[in-house]
């Protein structure tokens, strides 16, 4: 089953912890199908916005919003690049607790993925950065209706009518995973989660956090927690 599906566009914001260990996971399931991914930015920042507070492209710097800029600049030459960045942003703030909105950090970390340390600031410059992270994120929340990441958004199945699936394709919020599952645990939920695309009216499976995996999760993400120079509207773990 998982071979018929080519192609899924992932909605990230270097931000967000799970997304991080998603991006992994999908990774992982490109190492071993073949599986091409078309990054794509959704921000947190704006989907949890109070209201009276600045939108993300009204400040200087946003924690998610900026690092999505610098991809987006990326992008435009290269999906690899993009990739590239994306990979390091997360490592650093999900693994190092380093902070990627930090300018000496961002410029670091292009040079590491072998891009100019000027880019950022290329970025910071360029106006219409803010219009192609505006772009996806607003086609995240109108389309897809996002409300976070990840969203993947899978093709329409050839012999599904689009009632189903869409004429746009289906978006998965998730799969929530942590940490990233690898080899063979990694096609399972591949498996599992194109299955998932296939079964019309259903909306969510999930499994209910005990305290000991509350434990687990905290145990993953603490670099994330000690790095994070912002607040969630949820518990930190949750």
């Amino acid at each position: 089953m998982a071979s018929r599906v080519e192609r899924v566009e992932f909605f990230f914001d270097p931000m967000c912890p799970w997304a991080y260990q998603t991006s992994l996971w999908i990774r992982e399931v490109r190492r071993l199908t073949g599986l091409t991914i078309d990054w794509r930015f959704a921000s947190l920042e704006e989907f949890n916005r109070p209201e009276g507070k600045r939108h993300p492209w009204e400040r200087e710097i946003g924690y998610g919003w900026t690092p999505l800029r610098v991809a987006a600049l990326l992008r435009r030459h290269s999906m690899d690049a993009c990739d590239a960045w994306y990979l390091a942003c997360g490592r650093a703030l999900h693994e190092e607790g380093r902070r990627p909105h930090e300018a000496d950090v961002a410029r670091e970390l292009l040079a590491s993925i072998g891009e100019s340390a000027s880019v950022w600031d290329q970025a910071l410059a360029d106006a219409t950065t803010h219009d192609d992270v505006r772009a996806d994120h607003e086609r995240a929340a109108s389309q897809y209706a996002g409300f976070g990441v990840p969203i993947i958004v899978f093709p329409p199945a050839d012999d599904l009518d689009t009632s189903i699936s869409g004429t746009e394709g289906r978006a998965v919020f998730g799969p929530v995973v942590a940490p990233a599952p690898m080899g063979d645990e990694a096609l399972a939920l591949w498996d599992l989660t194109v299955a998932y695309t296939r079964v019309r009216g259903l909306y969510e499976i999930k499994t209910p956090k005990t305290d000991a995996d509350m434990e687990h999760i905290q145990r993953a993400f603490t670099p994330y927690l000690t790095g994070r120079s912002w607040q969630s509207v949820q518990n930190p773990a949750r």
